[in-house]
């Protein structure tokens, strides 16, 4: 997808603002898993999710091109934070439009950051439209919620997970819209690795799945999850094409097991992980029989969950979508 050149220039960009996140083989984690399990926290990064290292990357070569307009975007949460995050920083207006219900603490991180909030749609397919009606009446920048600039910043975290533990076996994936995926893709393919790359999407927002067993995009009339990062009905075709060439399989998770992936998260190693964070965990969990004994590696992608929904979690509960 992009050059080893431009890969660095994507990682300078992001290492001036934060620093590498760690990755632990967790004793207790491969306890559970039955196979040496190294966990990524991209739960610690300075917006509490892997997507800030994309928007870095992509606003700083906005300003560099001299397009330094109102940009405007559409996105569930951590999108959202990552890109009025980069634009404060290189001095860009922002507007995030999120859908109806949408996390309240992720609404408040957003205006936190700068930027304008808009709330409209009843997802994030009809906030995307949202997006292109008011990027049009007010002359803004749309910006995707994957490109290639994404996926460049992004790939870092792989890089750096694959620095420390070396050719792991398996890395499992949560996917939104791709552009973690994607990035730990190029990043296994830009090593000359042999690690399998799993995709991992909750049963009740199947569009990458039923796409990758197609082969082309195929979209769904729901999303029903409480896992806000991976609530996607219709997916990317640019990241459908790269991920069906380059991910070994995708897996479909409940929200049972994503939520009982919290739990462990918590009880063993105190991380808070939102529904898309813990999702790679459980498609581990699911694999089991398959993994064990081998050395995997799961993405904690993000810990940015409302208080009420982790409560019921840890309670024993799942939360509503």
């Amino acid at each position: 997808m992009f050059s080893k050149s431009e890969f660095e220039q994507a990682r300078a960009i992001v290492y001036e603002t934060m620093t590498p996140t760690l990755q632990y083989a967790w004793p207790l984690i491969s306890q559970i898993t039955g196979c040496e399990t190294w966990v990524k926290h991209e739960n610690h990064t300075p917006i509490g999710a892997f997507k800030v290292r994309g928007g870095l990357v992509h606003m700083r070569k906005r300003r560099l091109a001299g397009k330094t307009g109102g940009v405007i975007t559409a996105t569930r949460g951590n999108h959202g934070q990552s890109i009025p995050f980069a634009a404060r920083i290189d001095n860009i207006p922002v507007t995030i439009v999120v859908p109806e219900g949408n996390s309240v603490e992720k609404n408040n991180a957003i205006r936190s950051l700068g930027a304008e909030l808009v709330i409209a749609g009843s997802d994030f397919i009809e906030s995307v439209e949202v997006v292109k009606q008011l990027a049009d009446e007010r002359g803004l920048d749309m910006l995707p919620s994957y490109h290639k600039d994404l996926v460049m910043g992004v790939s870092t975290y792989a890089h750096e997970l694959f620095d420390a533990a070396g050719e792991l076996d398996a890395v499992y994936v949560p996917i939104g819209l791709g552009s973690g995926l994607s990035g730990v893709i190029s990043a296994r393919d830009m090593l000359g690795l042999k690690t399998e790359v799993i995709g991992v999407v909750a049963e009740n927002a199947k569009t990458y799945a039923l796409s990758f067993e197609a082969g082309k995009v195929v979209s769904t009339n729901t999303a029903d999850s409480f896992a806000d990062g991976m609530a996607v009905r219709i997916a990317n075709d640019e990241a459908v094409a790269y991920i069906n060439k380059g991910a070994a399989r995708i897996v479909c998770v409940s929200e049972e097991e994503i939520a009982e992936a919290i739990r462990i998260y918590y009880r063993n190693i105190h991380n808070i992980a939102e529904g898309a964070g813990a999702a790679s965990l459980a498609a581990l969990m699911q694999e089991k029989d398959r993994m064990r004994g081998k050395r995997a590696g799961v993405i904690l992608s993000g810990g940015n969950i409302d208080a009420d929904k982790y409560l019921t979690i840890l309670n024993g509960g799942v939360p509503a979508p």
